[in-house]
């Protein structure tokens, strides 16, 4: 099974504020949305919470929660207490590529135990304030090829760059 970590991430490595994205980046949401859709998502209970209820689980693909409480709930979710063993069962259940969406915790436990083949990162050109942090990422490590490039606009506060980072 293929496991990519996709995020999107300020120069000065923010992913969040106040349990919310730092930014509205339309087009990064779509194209989120067609890279996930149909495969199984990974995802804390923070970043869960984050979703708006009418959004929860995430439509259109297996949603999984990792929480040190094992007796929490998710509704339509599978929940762990380990990543690990998350991984291995949604392996055993048939998927052939999970992404790991987040939050910063997810992130640094995902690298940490260097499970992922690759990253779909979107550099936003900014340095924005925020509470929640993507980890520091060594380059010698990656690959890095550019998907897109798109200019801050009307619907856009942000310039970003999406990029796909591959395990050397």
């Amino acid at each position: 099974m293929r496991i990519s970590i996709i995020a999107a991430v300020a120069e000065n490595l923010v992913i969040g504020k106040d349990n919310d994205l730092a930014w509205h980046l339309p087009d990064d949401m779509k194209f989120f949305k067609e890279t996930t859709k149909g495969h199984t998502v990974v995802m804390g209970r923070k970043n869960f919470e984050s979703i708006p209820h009418k959004y929860r689980p995430l439509p259109g693909r297996p949603n999984v929660v990792l929480t040190t409480n094992p007796d929490y709930e998710a509704p339509k979710c599978a929940v762990y207490t380990g990543l690990t063993t998350a991984l291995k069962e949604i392996e055993r259940g048939g998927e052939t590529h999970c992404f790991i969406i987040g939050g910063g915790e997810i992130y640094r436990l995902a690298l940490e135990m260097d499970v992922a083949d690759d990253m779909y990162i979107t550099q936003v050109h900014a340095e924005v304030k925020g509470d929640t942090y993507f980890p520091e990422i060594d380059q010698d490590n990656w690959e890095e090829k550019v998907i897109a490039a798109h200019k801050a606009d009307e619907r856009h506060a942000y310039a970003f760059t999406v990029k796909h980072y591959i395990k050397k």
